[in-house]
């Protein structure tokens, strides 16, 4: 019984904070600043594994990208992505791509002020340093991006190799696009606790934001299928937005999926302040 009333409370007080800290407003703003952010980060990513020799690397990055998301969404977006990508550019080092990873940085800068927000802290680090933080979040996340991209053009020759070796390896060895969900999934939970952790202000250990982070990941799933299921049976994107429909479904989910993300901030907020006040009291009640 004091479990229920204990959820029931931590649930309503992150509820309650998500709304007074202007949730909704803060993810259409997320949402916005993320669909901004995400095809300069891609350009800009492209351009760095170019330059860094390894130009296969747009189609393995809209797939680590993507596929997360409901087929409906990302089918029609990651097909115009990848022309975008795979048209030939100049140097590294332009003015174009220099902006690009700058407009990428602020969908790091959003993901932050939506965290401090929830978190209920005051950022009191510096613009410089907060800048070049996001910046070399993108440079991280490209170079992620770009191992990754060369493990799974390994990946079937290394399968290969240790089949010959050891063929009774063959019924665990998986596809690969079952290892590309998998390794999609190991991104946004090491990005989930990397920005829970580093990116708000004030410091929290790893126990401190795992039921955020558990509930993000299972909410996504949950809203990514809901909102599949939606489309598919009962939407009228496509009759109403004509040509733009697939941006104004991209932003709608981009919506959910930030909305979700700060929920799981506001609830590790929530169990943070559940916590410390039952810690006063405690010693009250033992007096």
């Amino acid at each position: 019984m004091r479990r229920i009333v204990a959820v029931r409370r931590v649930l309503a007080d992150a509820l309650g904070h998500f709304d007074a800290d202007d949730g909704w407003s803060m993810a259409s703003h997320l949402a916005i600043t993320a669909l901004m952010a995400l095809f300069p980060f891609l350009i800009f990513a492209t351009a760095l594994a170019s330059f860094l020799g390894a130009k296969a690397f747009a189609d393995t990055a809209v797939h680590l990208v993507f596929d997360t998301w409901p087929d409906q969404i990302a089918q029609p977006i990651a097909r115009e992505v990848v022309n975008v990508l795979t048209i030939p550019r100049g140097d590294f080092l332009t003015l174009s791509v220099v902006i690009a990873a700058v407009f990428a940085s602020n969908g790091i800068e959003a993901l932050r002020t939506s965290l401090n927000r929830a978190y209920r802290v005051a950022e009191d680090r510096s613009f410089v340093y907060r800048r070049l933080q996001s910046l070399a979040f993108v440079f991280i996340a490209t170079l992620s991006f770009l191992a990754i991209s060369v493990l799974l053009v390994l990946a079937p020759l290394v399968v290969h190799i240790a089949l010959r070796a050891m063929p009774w390896l063959e019924p665990y060895m998986g596809t690969i696009t079952l290892w590309r969900y998998i390794i999609a999934s190991a991104v946004i939970l090491s990005a989930l606790v990397i920005v829970h952790m580093w990116l708000p202000a004030g410091r929290r250990r790893l126990i401190d934001i795992a039921p955020g982070i558990v509930f993000t990941i299972a909410a996504w799933v949950a809203g990514s299928s809901m909102f599949a299921a939606y489309l598919e049976r009962f939407s009228s994107y496509t009759a109403t937005y004509a040509g733009l429909a697939s941006i104004m479904i991209a932003v709608v989910f981009l919506y959910i999926v930030s909305a979700i993300f700060i929920l799981g901030g506001e609830l590790n907020a929530a169990i943070g302040r559940y916590v410390e006040a039952r810690a006063r009291v405690a010693p009250a009640a033992d007096g």
